[in-house]
């Protein structure tokens, strides 16, 4: 096992270049989370606003506890509201006068009907941008359909893309639709706050769907379409652009991936399997040949790796020049000395475990790097702090604390 560093601690003090910024997150899950995550690594104040039961991403436990909320949860404040009264959306409103970002992933239409549509909130608050996260966006015939990623996901064409071609299309194990849609967010966050430093808008309305920003994803595949009157097809783990491109079983029953993308490489892989003739084949001559013959280069290669240990095989394989790596899960992870040097993965102070790992905040800036600032917080820690500062006394219990979950 590789040495352990000190877990980092939280300080309260650190900075970051987005301090002096408040985004008010009144999202839930996962795209608004990690939407807001990005902001708050960064010096925002990020307020969670909460109703009475919590943000769902709490619920999501492993052995007992909300490791999803620890993540994403990590540098955000938390403010408990049942805006089913109307003396708490009075501070919600009130808190919304003094915010930069507000993000919000009710359907379509509901904020409207609880009297907070942006056109409201702007007329308050002309600076205010506001992120609104949906699954299908706005308008259009699918507005008012449930958006969860999963739906995205496969209707996006992603799914369709992704598994073996003699199986059923496969949906990604986890939140990526979310988590793309939140990478997204940010960007256009950051676009907005730049435009509104530079004088060219005040507030704007941000429509983040889950759905285009996957989509986006597939790249030339509409224009591949339209072009050669195609749909391309589940390939496992091979490609339809490329070959070689595959993952392969090493003789000691461990995982490679190889991807020989251009014509240098692809010739370079075919020297080292001993194998020089495939590059005088005419089915192997070009690219397009090669992903025309590629189940012949497949068995080549799984051919050649079955004969050697994985460690052996990405030795030879590296040090002849060919581009390739091992299929790592999470345990991998944990050992390998790039993950470690780098510190991808660090380990964080934690009140119930000492420490956790957590990915590390990223992207890197050289001169205004993101800090550590606040552990994910409990639910409403921070409603008398955030009350206090907006001049409100603490709010009576909500008159309903049940609140109907009408989000995406």
């Amino acid at each position: 096992m590789l040495d352990a560093k000190p877990p980092l601690r939280f300080d309260p003090a650190r900075t970051g270049p987005m301090q002096g910024i408040r985004v008010v997150d009144l999202s839930r899950l996962v795209a608004g989370n990690m939407l807001s995550l990005q902001l708050a690594d960064f010096g925002a104040d990020v307020i969670k606003v909460e109703p009475p039961a919590g943000d769902p991403l709490r619920d999501w436990r492993d052995d007992g506890q909300s490791l999803h909320w620890k993540t994403y949860g990590r540098n955000k404040r938390s403010i408990m509201l049942n805006l089913r009264d109307d003396t708490h959306r009075q501070a919600l409103l009130a808190l919304l006068d003094t915010a930069d970002v507000f993000i919000e992933n009710f359907r379509p239409g509901t904020l409207e009907r609880m009297g907070l549509a942006p056109t409201t909130l702007l007329e308050r608050n002309p600076d205010l941008i506001v992120v609104r996260i949906s699954g299908f966006g706005q308008t259009g015939p699918y507005a008012q359909y449930p958006g969860f990623g999963t739906l995205v996901e496969a209707m996006s064409g992603f799914a369709a893309r992704t598994g073996f071609p003699d199986r059923e299309p496969v949906l990604p194990p986890l939140a990526l639709a979310d988590m793309i849609a939140g990478l997204q967010g940010a960007q256009a966050v950051s676009t907005a706050l730049l435009a509104r430093q530079r004088g060219l808008a005040r507030g704007q309305v941000i429509d983040l769907s889950l759905l285009e920003p996957i989509f986006s994803v597939l790249g030339p595949e509409a224009a591949i379409h339209r072009v050669t009157g195609k749909v391309k097809q589940r390939s496992g783990s091979a490609s339809n652009t490329v070959s070689p491109r595959n993952v392969y079983l090493c003789g000691d029953g461990k995982y490679v991936a190889l991807s020989g993308s251009t014509q240098v490489v692809a010739f370079r892989i075919f020297e080292i399997i001993g194998r020089p003739d495939m590059k005088t084949d005419p089915r192997f001559a070009t690219n397009a040949d090669r992903v025309r013959h590629r189940d012949e280069i497949d068995t080549a290669l799984g051919a050649w790796f079955a004969t050697r240990d994985r460690g052996a095989a990405l030795t030879e394989m590296r040090a002849a020049g060919a581009t390739v790596g091992p299929v790592y899960d999470i345990a991998d992870i944990a050992e390998d000395p790039h993950f470690h040097a780098r510190e991808i993965v660090v380990e964080v102070e934690d009140a119930d475990n000492g420490s956790l790992p957590m990915h590390n905040i990223v992207p890197r800036l050289s001169e205004t790097p993101g800090a550590w600032r606040h552990p994910a917080p409990a639910l409403g820690e921070h409603t008398e702090e955030i009350l206090a500062e907006l001049g409100l006394e603490p709010l009576p219990a909500g008159r309903d604390a049940r609140v109907r979950e009408d989000r995406e």
